[in-house]
């Protein structure tokens, strides 16, 4: 008889999603993104992190401060980071697992990439002006987003 507590596609993804942020370097908001197709192949992942070639230990992490001494002018996002790692052809028809909902600018380019779906964790900015606009454009795109729910069980990763 096969197994019943196996891992449904949404905790699978989400999982994935989740541990791509403990890649995260940010003190404050760890981020993790995983994009799939329309059956079920992971295409890409990401997390927020610095661009290629930009140290971490050089540049800030700070949330306040002058806008160059903080870190919303260098930080790219999980979501931009999953799309930039993509290495196929075309994501028409994909999903994306987010551990926090999108922001206006990535919320642009999972549009213009094709994704249909977005599946979030947290919406913790929900009354930001930059949530509001990414629900926006992606109600008048036609992409779908839900959050998550989760099973209310524990998945230990053990070595």
């Amino acid at each position: 008889m096969k197994r019943s507590n196996y891992l449904k596609w949404d905790e699978y993804f989400m999982g994935i999603a989740l541990l791509s942020a403990k890649r995260s370097k940010d003190p404050s908001t760890c981020v993790g993104a995983c994009i799939v197709s329309e059956d079920n192949k992971i295409l890409s992942v990401g997390y927020n992190g610095m661009p290629i070639g930009c140290s971490d230990d050089e540049y800030p992490w700070e949330r306040e401060g002058s806008a160059l001494d903080t870190k919303y002018f260098y930080v790219c996002h999980a979501e931009m980071n999953a799309i930039l790692n993509y290495t196929g052809i075309h994501m028409k028809g994909a999903k994306i697992y987010v551990t926090l909902f999108p922001c206006n600018e990535c919320t642009k380019a999972l549009i213009q990439k094709g994704i249909t779906e977005i599946i979030y964790m947290s919406d913790k900015y929900a009354e930001t002006d930059a949530v509001k606009a990414a629900k926006r454009m992606l109600n008048s795109a036609g992409v779908g987003y839900r959050q998550y729910e989760p099973l209310n069980k524990d998945i230990v990763l053990s070595l």
